[in-house]
């Protein structure tokens, strides 16, 4: 890579997917799911300042302040403090408004998984070379099953030069598949998840963003304009930037645009989206396929999650069962359930 690239971090998510243990303050990206350090810290790693990378931007609420803070540590970093939520388009639209025109921008989630490190940088090398040609550049993820929880990406024609395939025009945006489109996606071949991770020259996007959704960036673009500094971070003006419509990049630019790219790469991802992609990634399971964080007794179990929690757990004679404990709040369910957290989070509000 030659041009030094801008990370911007997104880290508004509350992460619900996840509770008892995220929420608030302490939301999924800030917590230590699939490691030693927080799921952020672990983005952050990811594209570290120096030959390639400049300091990260990144883009947090009031309430995350203090946390991005701390798990920064003395690592240099600048933050864009959003208001209120109004979705990835308009948070990106505050990185684009302060970046410089020329400026490459590498937009992640601050919330995933990504196994193979060497093979995302193979990735967002040739993603350069697109972004350099105007082209808006999305990271595919090469599937490994037919999963409906992504939405997904078809790939068009390839963008190449005489000897290295760079990725893959657009060729269309597929939203949630039923099982049966999933599986036939994966038999025919040429389609990506959608992992919510970008790249493209900053002055590129504000050109996109003008055209497919003006209100969005130009609500953003006055928001940083007036926006207040405490420090490393940038406060965003609170009346401009609640009328930015709420809308995600993909349906109000990507899906529009007539430039997009996909580069497809299998790196070891995952959203880390529920209690059961966590026991699945869990690294120190016992011979029962068991993942145990803290003080926990199990018999007879097979395939259990508990995260304990600074409590005392036991369990006996259970299978596929996830319990979390959380100050006072327990959660058990069948891992195969993980997908209704939601509904006790939301009752426990």
């Amino acid at each position: 890579m030659t041009l030094m690239i801008q990370p911007v971090i997104l880290c508004g998510g509350a992460g619900t997917r996840l509770w008892p243990e995220s929420r608030g303050t302490r939301a999924k990206q800030f917590l230590p799911l699939a490691g030693d350090t927080s799921l952020f810290q672990q983005t952050v790693a990811r594209t570290p300042a120096g030959a390639d990378f400049l300091p990260p931007l990144i883009l947090c609420g009031d309430g995350h302040v203090a946390t991005v803070r701390e798990q920064m540590g003395d690592s240099e970093a600048e933050l864009i403090v959003e208001p209120m939520p109004r979705g990835t388009a308009a948070a990106i639209a505050l990185a684009v408004a302060r970046a410089d025109a020329n400026t490459l921008l590498l937009v992640m989630p601050s919330d995933h998984v990504i196994a193979d490190v060497a093979a995302f940088h193979a990735a967002i090398a040739k993603g350069v070379h697109l972004a350099q040609q105007d082209w808006l550049v999305t990271f595919g993820i090469s599937p490994d099953r037919p999963d409906t929880g992504f939405g997904y990406i078809a790939s068009g024609g390839p963008l190449e030069n005489a000897d290295e395939a760079w990725g893959f025009v657009v060729d269309r945006f597929v939203e949630k598949p039923p099982l049966e489109e999933a599986e036939a996606m994966l038999a025919a071949g040429g389609f990506s998840w959608n992992a919510g991770i970008f790249l493209f020259r900053a002055a590129r996007m504000r050109d996109a963003m003008l055209t497919h959704c003006r209100a969005i960036f130009e609500a953003a673009d006055e928001a940083v304009a007036a926006g207040m500094r405490d420090g490393d971070a940038l406060y965003a003006d609170a009346l401009a930037f609640e009328r930015a419509p709420a809308d995600s990049i993909d349906y109000a630019v990507m899906e529009k645009d007539d430039r997009t790219a996909v580069v497809p790469v299998a790196m070891g991802w995952s959203d880390l989206g529920s209690w059961h992609a966590v026991h699945a990634l869990a690294g120190d399971k016992d011979a029962g396929g068991n993942a145990v964080a803290g003080d926990a007794f199990l018999h007879d179990c097979r395939g259990i999650l508990v995260r304990a929690g600074g409590k005392r757990v036991s369990i006996v004679g259970m299978e596929h069962v996830a319990v979390i404990v959380d100050g006072d709040d327990i959660l058990v369910m069948p891992l195969a359930r993980a997908q209704d957290v939601r509904a006790a989070a939301k009752a426990r509000e």
